[in-house]
């Protein structure tokens, strides 16, 4: 029992740190009509800068603030000069540009910081345990991602749904010509949004550095899951990223743990062990071919209410 509570907890937080991924993404996606496949490449910048930064001013969270910083100019700066002249053409053109993106990424990556991975060591404070429920002990650093992560659930809300920011962005989701003819600055609006996107998968990426390591390429397969994300939730849907990246978070961790142990009621311990993580991952896209078949638009399209 206290393994099922331990492992719940590890896939309620890697699923938040979906979501920090799988928001960003979805905004893009669903306002700008971007497909961004480079945002796995935000996601390892960001990692790179917060080691980078941690290490120059011998502060966790002072390295972690100014990695989001960076992370928001470094998606600032990439979408005015390499993704603003895409807008409106093919999907096929936005997938040809960022996948180059992902290879210069992890090329300047190479070039910057070198072939080797970077560690983020945790402070003291952070790199003990605490005892959640009585006799349950998690650590603390897992926990802090939860309540974090969390923290930007709930800010993201407000922003979303109780601020001028926010109406623009769910306005420019619905019918960009009509804003734009209002007057409101679309190339600011995707500008910006672009930027917070970056920054929360920077977030996401300086977060599970001090668990995984920084190192070239990491974003690339952790983006299949956020796409896999906002295709269950519905692309554009903030509510829709929450709620999908838990059930993902949880799928993923769950069945990890102890699907090998359920088959080998009828496999061998070899065939359990190499089935187990399999048929777990699997079981992730069995979930999104559901949701298609019976929710093309995902369980929260954007059309509706977030």
């Amino acid at each position: 029992m206290l393994l099922f509570i331990e492992q719940c907890l590890n896939g309620l937080q890697l699923g938040l740190l979906l979501f920090l991924l799988a928001a960003g993404l979805t905004l893009i996606f669903g306002i700008m009509d971007f497909v961004n496949l480079a945002h796995g490449s935000l996601y390892m910048i960001g990692a790179y800068f917060a080691a980078t930064f941690a290490a120059m001013t011998d502060s966790f969270v002072l390295g972690a603030l100014l990695a989001l910083i960076a992370t928001f100019l470094v998606g600032v700066v990439v979408e005015m000069v390499a993704l603003r002249r895409l807008y409106g053409r093919d999907h096929l053109d936005h997938v040809l540009a960022t996948f180059g993106l992902i290879l210069f990424s992890n090329e300047m990556v190479r070039l910057v910081w070198g072939p080797e991975g970077r560690n983020l060591a945790l402070p003291s404070w952070l790199n003990t345990a605490i005892e959640i429920f009585p006799g349950v002990y998690y650590p603390t650093y897992r926990f802090a991602i939860i309540v974090v992560a969390l923290a930007v659930a709930g800010f993201l809300y407000v922003i979303v749904m109780r601020t001028r920011i926010g109406m623009l962005i769910r306005a420019g989701a619905s019918n960009r010509e009509m804003i734009g003819a209002l007057g409101i600055n679309i190339k600011l609006l995707y500008t910006l949004v672009f930027g917070i996107g970056a920054a929360l998968a920077g977030l996401a990426g300086l977060m599970q550095t001090p668990i995984l390591t920084a190192s070239i390429g990491m974003g690339e397969n952790i983006l299949i899951l956020a796409f896999v994300v906002i295709i269950i939730g519905g692309i554009g849907s903030i509510r829709g990223a929450f709620i999908a990246s838990i059930f993902v978070g949880l799928i993923d961790t769950v069945g990890r743990a102890f699907m090998p142990d359920l088959l080998k009621l009828f496999l061998s311990q070899a065939a359990a062990s190499t089935a187990g993580p399999a048929l777990s991952s699997m079981l992730i896209y069995l979930l999104m071919a559901v949701i298609l078949v019976l929710r093309p638009e995902g369980l929260f399209p954007a059309a509706g209410n977030r």
